[in-house]
């Protein structure tokens, strides 16, 4: 193959020379025109590119069309424009700043407005973009000088333009894109033509300061989302509606399990039923840790400053962390379980045959996490972690990863989080150790992955700063992506805390340590299940298993002792004695989301048992005490996802 030529290797598996510098638009014209009027984007190599910029080197390419996933971000990207054009058409004089990097969901752009954005400006702006989507205009891209652009923005008086583009580094490409009037300083990816914006809707309007400071002038942002068609939009909001009505806080609240307050900015209060239901997350987790293999340790929160400096931490995490004087030392509370583990490992002389040693800590953390991104229970300062550290020998690497794996899956399984998305996150640019020794360390995960079998994706440069991990990746009910398990391989800190075993040979020999957290954070991973569940947790889980519902007073004793049975044996169980109609009672029984409501009228009364009726599968009839009690006896023990056995 010459120097001007490259090799595009299409979906179908056909290879196909081009000359260098042709664009996607080119490309798809030689496969056929439909597909080129059709075209959004092209994609190489898996990176979407704009339809107009030249490729330069060969790879796998396609063409993205509005059905395609990938598409989205493209025609997000796209509106973002029209949005700034209808702007500027409607209120002259507005200068514009800059759109957004990320087009996932949403597109913005910040305006210098006298004034907020009201809701009739979002309709008069959405009908002005309607009328641009409708004139079909090209966007056309432009390789344009320094001094082109410059010259361009002058020309608009568009004096914010020119601070961005003073921010360009040099030798960096400069690129505008146009369609109609409008032009933009900006990178792409864009659609062809603005009618390939099938539908949009503007969201919200917020301050936002220039460049994020707060220290600079405040602008006037305008959020929206975009998609092929109103299907899609559709979907969308649908699905914020949902999100919103799975909303932990105010799950949380309405449940009365836990809640916040200023003086402790960002570190929960669990009440009563939430603290009942954490503690049976650990629970859950000490009942592994027997089949397992782990040993439970406490370890103290606060340490000597040299600590967290043996450990690297000082160096490398000190932002996220707190400290304090104390005796005119400073100490610091600690972040994560590691470096104590370190500690307790180097009490005691180890022989080769103690290893591996599985050490595991509920102990509390503490982490600073900046006031603008805590929220909730996924992101705050105090937390604890159903963490563990693996000492083992270098030849027990493979064994005790795979053993990790059973334990993820086996927990992941339980609460309905199935197929793990699995990464491979490897070193980042803040890292410390040998570089040689971080890319053995990579290759052994890599290895033990490929011995696994299962599909895996390389995350550059997101490892911790002390070794490369393996991170899981589970989707809730309804869709949504969280990162919760993390296997960590480190030769690092056994080396800085001098770390030895007596080897078979009867020298001494460095472990090796795998960090590793399932659930990760505890009060995220009880947040991220909590929205799952949408609130209905599974009766193992449920803090209020059943609720007995008297028809009237006076089958309260009746009730109560439907009650006494069903706590003598272990479940968690309690009466509404209020006197309200039945039908009130069930009502706030769902409300609060009671797996199990028992009934109990004459009938119930006379036969001592109750009126069984099980959350979103209705009444099931009359039961034995005898058959209420062995069904919620093995479903709770089974942790099983359904309230009540199906059979019964």
């Amino acid at each position: 193959m010459s120097a001007e030529k490259i090799t595009l290797t299409l979906p179908d598996g056909s290879a196909r020379e081009f000359p260098a510098g042709a664009t996607p638009l080119e490309v798809a014209r030689t496969i056929g025109e439909r597909l080129a009027k059709a075209a959004v984007a092209g994609e190489i190599d898996g990176a979407i590119v704009d339809l107009r910029a030249p490729i330069r080197r060969s790879g796998k390419f396609r063409v993205l069309t509005p059905r395609d996933p990938e598409a989205g971000v493209v025609i997000r990207h796209s509106a973002e424009h029209v949005l700034a054009d209808a702007v500027e058409r409607l209120f002259p004089g507005t200068i514009i700043d800059a759109g957004r990097q990320d087009h996932a969901e949403k597109f913005q752009y910040d305006f210098r407005f006298p004034r907020g954005f009201t809701p009739e400006d979002l309709e008069k702006i959405e009908q002005e973009m309607a009328r641009i989507v409708k004139e079909a205009r090209p966007f056309e891209r432009k390789v344009v000088t320094r001094t082109q652009a410059a010259a361009i923005f002058k020309n608009r008086k568009e004096e914010i333009k020119l601070v961005r583009l003073a921010d360009i580094p040099e030798g960096d490409e400069i690129t505008v894109f146009q369609h109609g009037e409008f032009v933009d300083l900006c990178r792409g990816p864009h659609v062809q033509r603005t009618d390939q914006i099938g539908a949009f809707k503007l969201i919200d309007t917020s301050g936002a300061y220039f460049k994020g400071d707060e220290r600079n002038e405040m602008l006037q942002r305008i959020y929206g989302t975009a998609f092929a068609t109103r299907d899609e939009l559709d979907a969308y909001f649908a699905k914020i509606e949902e999100a919103r009505r799975r909303d932990h806080r105010r799950l949380g609240k309405d449940l009365d399990l836990f809640s916040f307050s200023p003086l402790a900015p960002a570190s929960p209060f669990f009440h009563p039923k939430g603290a009942l239901v954490y503690n049976q997350l650990l629970a859950f987790m000490r009942s592994l840790y027997v089949k397992y293999g782990y040993q439970e340790v406490i370890t103290p929160q606060l340490f000597d400053a040299e600590l967290w400096k043996t450990s690297g931490h000082y160096f490398h995490y000190k932002e996220n962390m707190f400290f304090s004087e104390v005796d005119e030392h400073e100490f610091g509370l600690k972040p994560m379980n590691c470096p104590s583990h370190c500690v307790l490992f180097g009490v005691h002389a180890h022989s080769y045959r103690e290893l591996p040693l599985r050490i595991a800590d509920f102990g509390r953390l503490h982490r600073y996490e900046r006031s603008g991104v805590v929220q909730g229970l996924t992101r705050v300062r105090s937390f604890c972690q159903d963490d563990a550290h693996i000492f083992c020998m270098p030849s027990q690497i493979g064994q005790e990863v795979s053993s990790l794996f059973d334990m993820m899956f086996e927990v992941y399984g339980t609460f309905g989080f199935s197929e793990p998305v699995i990464y491979l996150s490897t070193k980042p640019e803040k890292a410390m150790g040998d570089p040689a020794l971080w890319e053995s360390s990579e290759a052994q995960l890599e290895k033990c992955l490929k011995e696994r079998g299962v599909p895996y994706t390389v995350n550059a440069g997101d490892g911790a700063f002390y070794g490369p991990k393996i991170d899981f990746v589970v989707h809730d009910a309804i869709g949504r992506e969280w990162q919760l398990g993390t296997i960590q391989l480190d030769w690092n800190l056994p080396e800085r805390f001098k770390l030895a075993y007596v080897g078979e040979d009867g020298g001494e020999q460095r472990p090796v340590m795998l960090h590793r957290a399932v659930l990760g954070s505890v009060e995220r991973f009880f947040a991220v299940m909590l929205e799952h569940f949408a609130g209905d947790l599974p009766l193992w889980l449920a803090p209020e298993q059943a609720r007995v519902l008297p028809v009237s007073d006076k089958f309260l004793d009746a009730a109560r002792a439907v009650k006494s049975r069903l706590v003598a044996a272990g479940l968690r169980a309690d009466v509404d004695e209020r006197s309200e109609k039945l039908g009130a009672k069930i009502r706030d029984g769902e409300l609060g989301k009671v797996p199990v409501l028992l009934i109990v009228g004459a009938r119930e009364a006379e036969a001592g048992g109750a009126s069984v009726r099980v959350r979103h599968r209705g009444d099931l009839g009359s039961k034995t005490l005898d058959e209420i009690v062995a069904a919620m006896t093995t479903t709770t023990k089974q942790r099983a996802l359904n309230p009540w056995p199906e059979a019964q």
